[in-house]
């Protein structure tokens, strides 16, 4: 067992978006930073991965605030030891496919979506006006709630006392019941909160401002991809942590926080080494900071408590997809795709792999990346998510992936051919090409991440999540800070601005460096 003792200015847990972004930004800041992941691949689900000649990204489809010039584009500049190129989708970035009526294409700005949906609902003008006025209100609400995730807690209090009324409006009711009070047309409505699944949160569950806030930053800044596909990222932010002194380990679980009294003064590892900083950031989800790393009975009872009680986030299927030919003559477009079969947006797969999914989502990585060579063979990477629960698969989820035994690689082969049959339906001379096919369920998403129950976006969207003053990135348990989605919001940009919040609560010149 080793016993290494090593000192440094922070240790971050968990190299996604929001650990390296909070590392990167205290090398910004002149501080030795040690990043620790345990899995075997640095970047959390920004990483890329291959199979047979096709590339696809772990949890990248589409990426909104990075236009230039945008707050998040200068951040990500900022921390990027040379800078991140990204290329648009263009002005029609989803398609959504709700029942049997035909394909809406969706396009930004908002005053242009409005049109989409004037177009096709010429009776519902007043509905669709109201809907556009709401989501703007909507993520200003939401932009109000984090900052006060870094603030000292009686300026939060009085903050979140002043907007009180505008909160409870916009962050406090589900989007279904927002949508509710605007329209009573069920297609207009399933349009509505059709891209529900970009954060996670069903249309009956989760807060409306946070579908307000990530739908909003699509119309209002478009949406992008990384130059390089998904892995991009890390190879230009992690240099920014190692030519600052830092250090960057992938493969190395963190068991245990160092505690003394209430304080943290480092981690230690499966492996039994110990790091020492007086700062540790937890970018690895709130629930499992406690759960995982607390000891117990460290940290005030209350905080762990409203933590534990957060619902975790819905969990999915992917069909990683390779082809060879001419994807695009087939069907195949930088623009996603959301197919709901029924007509039923507010639906996941809980009885699979029998029956159909009620809810899936289409991208076709290889046509947004202009980096991206096809070769002679013109060969091509897709993907098919269909959303589901952890309840799936949870009798295999104490068990290593070599002792699942063959009634999991049976259920794996059902997976796979009934999600193909369902691609098949909506593309199908795009499934003449596909050349190659696998499968993964939650189990590798909670591999990858550690996440509770194969939560793709960590916790739950929930009004209570979003009002919740337990998500603060300065913990009560001094020296710890949290970052990642769950300080802020779902998916990548969202993370990105937990890492940050947990930078500036550790260095409060943060923001002055940014904007100066």
């Amino acid at each position: 067992m080793k016993t290494e003792k090593e000192n440094w200015d922070a240790i971050v847990i968990g190299s996604g978006m929001g650990g390296m972004g909070a590392a990167a930004v205290l090398s910004r800041l002149g501080k030795r930073v040690l990043v620790l992941e345990q899995y075997q691949k640095l970047g959390g689900l920004t990483h890329s991965f291959s199979r047979e000649g096709f590339s696809w990204d772990a949890g990248i489809h589409y990426l909104s605030g990075v236009a230039p010039g945008e707050p998040m584009r200068n951040l990500i500049d900022w921390l990027s030891d040379t800078p991140i190129e990204f290329a648009p989708l263009g002005a029609v970035y989803d398609n959504l496919h709700i029942g049997d009526a035909p394909p809406l294409q969706l396009s930004r700005p908002y005053e242009a979506q409005e049109l989409d949906f004037k177009e096709r609902f010429p009776d519902e003008i007043e509905a669709i006006e109201a809907w556009t006025a709401a989501l703007k209100a909507g993520r200003d609400a939401a932009m109000g709630v984090f900052p006060t995730r870094t603030m000292p807690e009686l300026a939060a209090t009085a903050l979140r006392w002043w907007n009180s009324r505008t909160t409870e409006r916009w962050c406090g009711r589900t989007t279904q019941e927002v949508i509710d009070e605007i329209t009573s047309n069920p297609l207009l409505a399933a349009a509505f909160a059709a891209q529900w699944a970009d954060h996670g949160g069903r249309p009956s569950k989760a807060s409306f401002a946070l579908h307000a806030l990530i739908s909003g930053s699509y119309l209002d800044c478009g949406a992008w991809y990384p130059v390089g596909g998904g892995a991009a990222i890390a190879d230009h932010i992690l240099p920014t942590i190692t030519k600052a002194g830092g250090d960057a380990r992938a493969g190395v679980s963190v068991e245990s926080l160092l505690i003394e009294g209430d304080r943290v003064y480092g981690v230690r590892t499966a492996d039994g080494e110990e790091f020492r900083s007086d700062v540790v950031i937890s970018s690895i989800g709130a629930r499992e900071t406690v759960n995982t790393l607390l000891p117990d009975g460290c940290g005030p009872e209350d905080w762990r408590a409203e933590i534990l009680s957060l619902p975790a986030s819905i969990a999915h299927f992917s069909l990683f997809l390779g082809f060879e030919g001419d994807i695009e003559a087939a069907g195949a477009t930088r623009s996603n795709h959301w197919l709901y079969p029924t007509g039923e947006v507010d639906a996941i797969w809980t009885d699979a792999p029998k029956g159909q999914p009620p809810a899936m989502f289409v991208s076709f990585a290889s046509l947004k990346d202009p980096s991206h060579d096809p070769g002679p063979r013109q060969k091509h990477a897709g993907e098919l998510i269909a959303w589901t629960d952890w309840s799936t698969v949870a009798r295999w989820g104490e068990l290593p992936s070599q002792a699942r035994g063959e009634d999991y690689r049976a259920f794996k082969s059902q997976l796979e051919e009934t999600l193909f049959a369902q691609f098949k339906a909506y593309f199908p001379e795009l499934a003449k090409l596909v050349v190659f096919k696998e499968v993964s369920t939650p189990l590798a998403t909670a591999e990858i991440t550690g996440h509770h129950r194969g939560a793709f976006y960590g916790l739950d969207v929930t009004p209570q999540r979003i009002m919740s003053d337990a998500l603060r990135a300065e913990t009560p348990v001094e020296g710890l800070y949290l970052a990642g989605q769950d300080v802020a919001s779902p998916g990548v940009p969202g993370a990105l601005w937990g890492g940050l919040l947990a930078a500036a609560s550790v260095e409060p010149k943060v923001f002055k460096h940014i904007r100066g």
